[in-house]
């Protein structure tokens, strides 16, 4: 499966933080941080998804650098990305969904700019 990134449009989804931004691991048994290509540490954030009809999901979403929002803000998502993925460990296939940002920030604060 190719790691093609699909835009999402968020013009008509609420977002709101619902676990606070935390470095992402590479290695959970070595501690290892996940950086990207410009060296920036990659935090993973908790957030819940409302749609205008009123479905909620979870989503984590990963963004470079660390994003200062906090639990119970509502928070936009700029250029939001999804991304499929596919592996295989110990013979057992797992699939989903991977969700990519480029921040995550208060609306507050989207709203003023």
């Amino acid at each position: 499966m190719q790691n093609i990134g699909i835009p999402v449009d968020t013009r008509a989804l609420t977002f709101v933080c619902v676990a606070p931004p935390a470095p992402k691991l590479v290695n959970r048994e070595t501690g290892e941080v996940k950086v990207d290509n410009q060296g920036r540490t990659v935090f993973q954030v908790g957030l819940s998804v409302a749609t205008e009809a009123g479905r909620i999901d979870l989503v984590t979403v990963n963004v470079p650098g660390d994003p200062e929002v906090q639990v119970g803000q509502i928070v936009t998502v700029p250029d939001l990305i999804a991304r499929p993925w596919k592996q295989v460990i110990n013979g057992e296939e797992r699939h989903g969904i991977s969700f990519g940002a480029s921040a995550v920030v208060p609306a507050s604060a989207a709203w003023a700019a």
